[in-house]
């Protein structure tokens, strides 16, 4: 196998990771302006991915560096067409991590909202944009011969990608409600899997159609399997959460997404970057890769450091294993300096 194909997947593996994990961030954040009732249950949710949520943004920061040295050409074309989402995502990840490490440094309640504000707008924000900017990449943007893209955001907000948009918003509002009904007790839980059957049924309505038109679009074995799988996982993960079974549900959630990154990716092999003018003007693989010398030495490095940070990321959801409940949430809760906000 090429390296140019072996870095292709090791991205689409990162990608994969991320929505994955990130995906059940993003939920929990926008469930805190619809699940929780007070302030105890609003802690009780950021609780809930207080040890995991920076880990999980690793994986965000190492799929661009892994695209940025292994495919420099997909990198450039991909910054400069998308910079305007891409700068929104940004801003509304910093004032996600904002919200999260500061809403406990001080007690008033205005502040604590503006936080609250903060981590709800910046969860919404790139859960939406993620998959605008997924789903145009797949369908192709406007590139010209000198493999650059010459459109506009307006070319961004076509149906297809708008509907890949609703698509992971949905899907990761209903991650996150498994995910706090996973990571619960009492009511919250209760309550955490009642509105993930509810945003569940509708996602599972805007999903199979985004696969259904994703795959008739390549119509390959591939990725009509891969959307196969994640309409079936999609479907075992609701008819847990209304089992009680909450890790099964998670498990078919997260599956879920993986696969539906399988088939967006499988789309778009080997292609990166698509050309809606001219198929001849695409970035691929192969126009779009650094030396074979820098590959190389990326695959070593990879071979080396991956097996760590994967197993320090699955040591830390073990040590937080545990279920939490508003009982675990003291009335009063002094305000420390070096925590972290949303730990507590």
């Amino acid at each position: 196998m090429e390296l140019t194909t072996v870095w292709f997947l090791l991205i689409a593996v990162l990608w994969m990771g991320y929505l994955v994990l990130e995906g059940f961030d993003f939920g929990v954040g926008m469930l805190t302006a619809v699940l929780a009732r007070d302030e105890k249950e609003r802690r009780v949710l950021l609780n809930t991915i207080g040890p995991v949520w920076d880990g999980n943004e690793v994986w965000l920061l190492v799929a661009g560096g892994a695209t940025f040295a292994a495919f420099p050409e997909w990198y450039a074309t991909l910054f400069s067409g998308f910079y305007l989402p891409l700068l929104l995502i940004l801003v509304a990840l910093i004032l996600r991590i904002v919200g999260l490490e500061y809403r406990s440094k001080r007690p008033e309640q205005a502040w604590k909202r503006r936080c609250d504000v903060a981590i709800v707008f910046g969860s919404v924000v790139p859960a939406v944009l993620w998959g605008v900017a997924l789903a145009n990449i797949v369908a192709g943007v406007p590139i010209d011969a000198d493999k650059e893209f010459v459109g506009s955001v307006l070319d961004l907000l076509n149906p297809y990608a708008l509907l890949g948009g609703l698509v992971t918003l949905t899907v990761f509002l209903t991650h996150g409600a498994i995910f706090v009904a996973l990571k619960t007790v009492g009511d919250i839980r209760e309550r955490s899997r009642g509105f993930a059957l509810r945003v569940g049924s509708v996602a599972a309505v805007l999903a199979v159609v985004f696969v259904v038109w994703t795959a008739g679009r390549d119509d390959s074995v591939l990725v009509w399997a891969a959307g196969g799988v994640a309409a079936a996982t999609f479907l075992m993960a609701l008819l847990a959460t209304g089992s009680r079974r909450e890790g099964w549900a998670f498990t078919g959630t997260a599956l879920s997404i993986a696969a539906v990154t399988v088939m967006l990716f499988g789309s778009l092999f080997p292609d990166v970057m698509p050309s809606s003018l001219d198929p001849a003007w695409s970035l691929t693989t192969e126009n779009a890769s650094s030396t074979p010398y820098t590959l190389t030495i990326m695959t070593w490095v990879a071979a080396v450091f991956t097996p760590v940070v994967v197993g320090y990321q699955a040591w830390s959801y073990w040590v937080f294993r545990r279920r939490i409940g508003t009982h675990h949430i003291p009335d009063d809760v002094l305000i420390e300096s070096g925590t972290t906000g949303a730990s507590r």
